[in-house]
């Protein structure tokens, strides 16, 4: 079991900058992949950033977020932040054995 806590939502306005963090628990080692996810109302959740073999990014956040990884830790440094990119963020592991944890969610509010 995995257990997952994100943190470091708010409100920021247009432009402004946020860093979103994940702690994970019990049984880190068996993590291979992390990655942050979102969903805006209404809309389906979408994949932001993924930390694994590769690192990959959502082409709207591209050149804006980064996505980093420490002990038990994911970061998610977004920047230029817009109205668009308001939603609940969350934070996704990959174990072994094809099993995925997900953290309850931060809420990110970009608005003037």
């Amino acid at each position: 079991q995995v257990q997952l806590v994100e943190s470091g939502g708010g409100l920021v306005q247009p432009g402004g900058s946020l860093r979103l963090s994940c702690a994970a628990s019990g049984s880190t080692l068996s993590i291979i992949a992390m990655a942050w996810y979102r969903q805006a109302p209404g809309k389906e959740r979408e994949l932001v950033a993924a930390s694994g073999i590769t690192t990959n990014y959502a082409d709207s956040v591209k050149g804006r977020f980064a996505i980093s990884r420490g002990k038990n830790m994911v970061y998610l440094q977004m920047n230029s932040l817009k109205p668009e990119d308001t939603a609940v963020y969350y934070c996704k592991a990959d174990v072994t054995r094809g099993v995925t944890y997900w953290g309850k969610g931060t809420l990110v509010t970009v608005s003037s």
